[in-house]
């Protein structure tokens, strides 16, 4: 009788590749996608959001007059201060909840251990789905602006380019935040538990619940130095201003180059 043994010792780095990535790519969306909780929140969430304080909070449809005449907000519609806020949530949401719960899941369960015996290199399943992820921001977003433009009538940009290189910026900020509790957290209640403790304070200083022109001025100046928050009054500026976000830009580009190499460095596979 021959007897066959299968080796379960590290592939060599050197002998690992991408290929098979396209098919890895493919099986975790799949996957991805039959959790309705990840896809509610991340695609259907920020419209739905958007839909019930434009019907159900008075007002909020109107024009906004009693801002300074020379106000960015007088005279637009008061859902429309909402939206950039919105839109940060919607990459927060995903960034600080679902990414990190992600790879604790998959470090508890022993995945990227596995994954380190096989010719694909581990990473595949880090990028895999960090596309999904940021993927699935990028859909939610585009519905959010298509469905707030088609129930309020939202108006256009000043400064496209500002508010287009403000959410990029702030998907970059985000993500790197949000890779960095990935990077360390072993077990899925772990992951919620910081990325509650984190997500929610962002969402307030973003501007949630004081959107725009009520926002008091001490939670603008705390919030800009936060990556949702600089997203939010960066993309504010872009939508209603004429000037340039410098600061919100600067501080958006900081959290990215200092916290993803962090995350990268310190990143444990089981």
């Amino acid at each position: 009788m021959t007897t066959t043994t299968v080796s379960t010792a590290p592939v060599r780095a050197s002998s690992r590749s991408w290929r098979g990535f396209s098919r890895l790519l493919r099986t975790e969306t799949v996957v991805w996608l039959r959790d309705f909780t990840s896809v509610f929140f991340g695609v259907l969430f920020p419209s739905i959001l958007m839909i019930g304080v434009g019907f159900a909070i008075p007002g909020m449809r109107e024009p906004i007059t009693d801002a300074p005449p020379d106000s960015a907000w007088y005279g637009v519609p008061a859902i429309a201060a909402f939206l950039p806020t919105v839109l940060a949530m919607a990459v927060g949401t995903l960034a600080v909840l679902s990414l990190p719960v992600t790879f604790a899941t998959f470090r508890d369960k022993g995945v990227l251990r596995r994954l380190s015996t096989t010719p694909l290199r581990p990473q595949g399943m880090v990028v895999a789905h960090l596309v999904i992820n940021v993927g699935t921001s990028l859909v939610g977003a585009a519905l959010a602006i298509v469905v707030a433009q088609l129930a309020f009538g939202i108006v256009v940009p000043e400064q496209l380019g500002v508010v287009v290189g403000a959410f990029a910026l702030g998907l970059l900020s985000m993500f790197s935040l949000g890779m960095l509790i990935a990077a360390v957290v072993t077990k899925p209640a772990t992951a919620n538990a910081i990325g509650s403790l984190v997500y929610f304070p962002l969402l307030f200083l973003a501007g949630l619940w004081t959107p725009g022109p009520i926002m008091p001025d001490f939670v603008r100046e705390i919030g800009v130095y936060t990556p949702m928050g600089a997203a939010a009054q960066a993309m504010d500026t872009g939508w209603f201003g004429d000037g340039f976000p410098l600061l919100q830009y600067v501080v958006m580009a900081a959290w990215t180059v200092i916290v993803l190499p962090l995350a990268i460095r310190i990143f444990r596979w089981t």
